[in-house]
């Protein structure tokens, strides 16, 4: 069978679901991620436009204003030279005003409308006047000069018919800036179309993912990080499809492990109650469901455990504990264990006391699990080991606790993964004796709970090797709850 491929964002498969709302309703009455890049992307061009506008425009009204005085200053100069050297005077001034520029000799009645009597002095002895002013309420331009001793002329033209000629230069910028203001508008469209619609399609595929589809995949494209958001959509979606997928398998294994005491419980009462157990037999047979109970209870608990860990009433009763003790007490209960099933227990431990700040409940817990683990995978003959000791000097030493077996051992990959939940009973069941995929995971959390590690590895008895690291200072990791 050919494996169907992850659904993209467009598959027709999920067309019913893209027609739901993509917003709740008070996400609906937000502005959107596009709406604002427009708007902003759009002001900035629009203060860019205005104060470019302004700096320019003010630039070339400058500029016009210069040229204009400029051109009306010349042409007085002209004039200044036809009126001294009676070369065609009249006919200049018709040609000036057909310019709109008026003209008249100083001194005059028809000077003194441009000229004031001071400028009027100026000319009369000799000098130019050049000024700027409103005649009639209107802006004019003035330029006066002397043509013979004690005379001379003044020309003046209304401002804006002396920039007239630069109003078309002013509209084509006019028109350049609104087309600027125009471009920067579309392409904040575009900018923002392109930076909504990838996160867009994000929020579609983890509605999606919340109700449940975990076979859809964002295409990374787009700025490095809205691809990078892909991938990491991507990423939670694969994560969340193993996680579901081991969660499904430890259901399983659980439901078996606990039916199996169950039924055990179930038939031996069963038995009892219908008085086809001789009496004889009757003290055993409560032992056998007593022992099974009490399976049944420690799975249970360790359950709940490893469900509490994370939680704030997990409760780690801080205390100083000898290692030394602590195993051999636990080699006394499980040497007899051992021995039942042809399976040798040695203890390793030094003559003097190993003093960690830790929970001795909690310890025992976990040299438990990883002792009952051991048991399960170890054959008759092949040994087991409790071992305790100290590694470094000084303020970072730690007491160690090591659980070592003679059985089949774990591969490389294996250690990688030996304390996550589920992964060594998904690996190994049916190919030989496995728990419920609780136990290392306890062990792991219970250790790193104490402010301590755990770690695998393989054993020198040919099998596992299971090691605890405990502070021998007070740790501030763990706290009495």
């Amino acid at each position: 069978m050919t494996a169907r491929p992850p659904e993209t964002d467009d598959s027709p498969a999920h067309t019913v679901m893209l027609q739901r709302p993509l917003l709740s309703p008070a996400a609906r009455q937000r502005v959107t991620l596009g709406t604002q890049v427009a708007l902003l992307v759009t002001g900035v061009t629009a203060l860019t436009v205005l104060l470019v506008g302004l700096v320019l425009l003010g630039l070339v009204k400058g500029a016009a204003e210069s040229q204009a005085r400029d051109t009306l200053a010349g042409q007085a100069n002209l004039a200044a030279t036809a009126t001294a050297e009676r070369t065609q005077p009249l006919q200049l001034a018709r040609a000036l005003r057909r310019q709109g520029i008026e003209v008249a000799l100083v001194p005059s009645a028809r000077a003194a409308e441009a000229l004031r009597p001071a400028e009027i002095e100026a000319v009369a002895g000799g000098r130019d006047v050049s000024a700027a002013r409103d005649i009639g309420g209107r802006p004019t331009y003035i330029e006066a000069r002397p043509t013979t001793p004690g005379a001379g002329i003044v020309l003046w033209q209304q401002a804006s018919l002396a920039e007239e000629p630069q109003e078309e230069a002013r509209r084509r910028y006019v028109i350049a800036l609104a087309f600027g203001l125009a471009v920067g508008a579309v392409g904040g469209l575009l900018l923002a179309r392109q930076l909504a619609r990838p996160l867009q399609r994000a929020a579609r595929t983890a509605r999606r993912m919340s109700a449940g589809v975990r076979d859809v995949r964002l295409s990374e494209e787009g700025p490095a990080e809205l691809a990078e958001l892909a991938d990491a959509m991507n990423q939670l979606a694969a994560a969340l499809a193993t996680s579901e997928r081991r969660q499904r398998d430890f259901l399983v294994s659980v439901s078996h492990e606990l039916r199996t005491p169950l039924a055990a419980v179930k038939g031996y009462a069963e038995a009892l109650a219908d008085g086809v157990i001789p009496a004889a037999e009757v003290g055993a047979t409560g032992s056998t469901m007593l022992a099974e109970a009490q399976r049944l209870d420690r799975l249970v608990a360790d359950l709940l455990d490893l469900a509490r860990l994370g939680a704030q009433d997990f409760r780690v009763d801080l205390a100083e504990v000898d290692l030394v003790t602590l195993v051999e007490q636990a080699g006394q209960v499980w040497r007899d264990r051992c021995a039942r099933n042809g399976i040798a227990l040695a203890v390793e431990a030094p003559q003097r006391p190993i003093v960690v700040y830790t929970d001795a409940t909690r310890v025992r817990q976990i040299v438990d699990g990883l002792a009952e683990n051991a048991l399960r995978v170890t054959p008759a003959g092949a040994p087991i080991v409790f071992a305790v000791r100290v590694e470094g000097i000084g303020p970072g030493s730690v007491g160690v606790l090591e659980v070592r077996d003679g059985g089949p051992g774990l591969t490389p990959e294996d250690l990688a993964v030996a304390f996550e939940r589920s992964a060594l009973y998904e690996r190994y069941r049916g190919v030989r004796r496995v728990g419920t995929g609780v136990g290392l995971a306890l062990v792991a959390g219970l250790a790193e709970r104490l402010g301590g590690t755990a770690d695998a590895g393989q054993a020198a008895e040919g099998g596992a090797s299971f090691t605890i690291r405990l502070p021998l200072q007070p740790s501030r990791l763990g706290s009495s709850t």
